[in-house]
């Protein structure tokens, strides 16, 4: 979709005339569900773990949402090494105890189920690994809500939004989805990048984790569920 700026209380607004999207792609963390509280809590584990110093809240929570091997070595400074053995305590821990302390963000599964209903294909589209983020799409019972399920693969070898958008759009075509007008929905400018680079534009989920500045790029923000919703199906 080719949305034209305009004025809007629920952020940028939309033609009237523009068409509707064909295929949607979901980010997962911000997005979906608030997963802070489990992965800095996992985070805090294994900083503790590898006797490191252990980061701020506001720090830890700016690893949510971006790979976690980039934020490894991108934020902590650590080595290639360093970040393979961060990940190796990282994620056991986070299967067992962090992935389902979260909680899904009020009104986003009814928006998820109104779109479904609506025939329109979707594919998550997240830098979680394709693991963790099913069994947490199963526990709140919206795994059947989607066609395709398309992460970071369990070895991180896939793992920028941009080659996870990548992916999740050959699935799609797979299953015969029109691609002619897809978005992405997401709440970091990693979300807005990665899109890009696959020349998809993306709505802004204000409620997330994303500043104001990580807006920019954004074809739309949507300040509720209720104006995703409205953006995504009117």
């Amino acid at each position: 979709m080719r949305a034209e700026p305009g004025n809007s209380g629920c952020g940028i607004g939309f033609s009237a005339m523009a068409p509707a999207f064909t295929s949607i792609l979901f980010d997962l963390d911000g997005t979906i569900v608030d997963s802070a509280p489990g992965i800095t809590a996992t985070l805090a584990y294994t900083f503790r773990e590898m006797g490191r110093p252990l980061p701020s809240p506001a720090e830890l929570l700016a690893y949510v949402g971006p790979p976690i091997l980039d934020s490894f070595r991108e934020r902590a400074g650590m080595s290639l090494g360093e970040a393979a053995e961060a990940l190796a305590i990282y994620r056991p821990r986070y299967l067992e105890v962090g992935a389902l302390d979260s909680t899904v963000f009020p009104g986003v599964a009814a928006v998820i189920r109104a779109v479904h209903a609506a025939g329109i294909p979707i594919s998550l589209a997240t830098s979680k690994p394709e693991t963790p983020a099913t069994l947490m799409l199963s526990h709140y019972r919206l795994l059947q809500e989607f066609d395709i399920i398309t992460g970071a693969s369990d070895d991180e070898v896939r793992s920028s939004k941009a080659d996870v958008v990548a992916e999740a759009l050959v699935r799609l075509a797979a299953i015969g989805a029109d691609l002619s007008n897809p978005v992405l929905v997401g709440d970091r400018k990693h979300d807005i990048e990665g899109a890009a680079a696959n020349d998809i534009p993306t709505i802004f989920a204000d409620w997330g984790y994303g500043s104001a500045e990580e807006q920019a790029g954004a074809i739309a923000v949507a300040r509720t569920p209720a104006d995703l919703q409205r953006m995504l199906l009117d």
